[in-house]
């Protein structure tokens, strides 16, 4: 449980690691020319809310990456900066989270199969215990079946004999 509490600090500094230095950059070029966040956030439409936290780089305060992004693009043209090198750096940064999310999901499915398959030997015993019962009481069935007409055939041979 420590573990995991441990690895979380790190996944969220990993993914806002990207947005940092983007937002650093946006802030810098902002800076520089001498606009402010509400007259560039009223510019481009954007809340002065969401303009801060890209550039402070904090994600949970931001919508869904695919909003982030289109923002980001139009902050980057606006502001005249390299919007592809932005761009890619944005890009890789989701990048990392899809595979983190990935191997978060391959471990849950991991142990949600070892849960089941400890599962496993238990529905197969009583599955092979079922059959076998079924088996036992069909061959009694039928040898009981085989062996009454054996005694009504031999009991017909010594009635005709006397």
């Amino acid at each position: 449980m420590e573990k995991i509490k441990r690895e979380e600090p790190n996944k969220k500094s990993l993914q806002s690691s990207s947005l940092s230095k983007i937002g650093k950059l946006i802030k810098e070029a902002r800076i520089n020319r001498n606009e402010s966040i509400s007259d560039l956030a009223a510019d481009l439409r954007i809340s002065a809310q969401q303009f801060k936290a890209i550039e402070e780089g904090e994600e949970e305060l931001l919508p869904e990456k695919v909003f982030v992004k289109a923002m980001i693009k139009r902050i980057a043209e606006r502001l005249k900066l390299d919007t592809d090198f932005i761009m890619r750096e944005f890009n890789n940064n989701s990048e990392e989270n899809n595979i983190e999310e990935i191997i978060e999901e391959v471990k849950k499915e991991k142990e949600k199969n070892n849960k089941s398959s400890k599962d496993i030997p238990y529905v197969f015993i009583i599955t092979v215990f079922i059959s076998g019962m079924i088996g036992l009481l069909t061959s009694s069935f039928v040898l009981n079946i085989f062996s009454n007409s054996d005694n009504n055939s031999s009991k017909k041979e010594l009635i005709q004999r006397n």
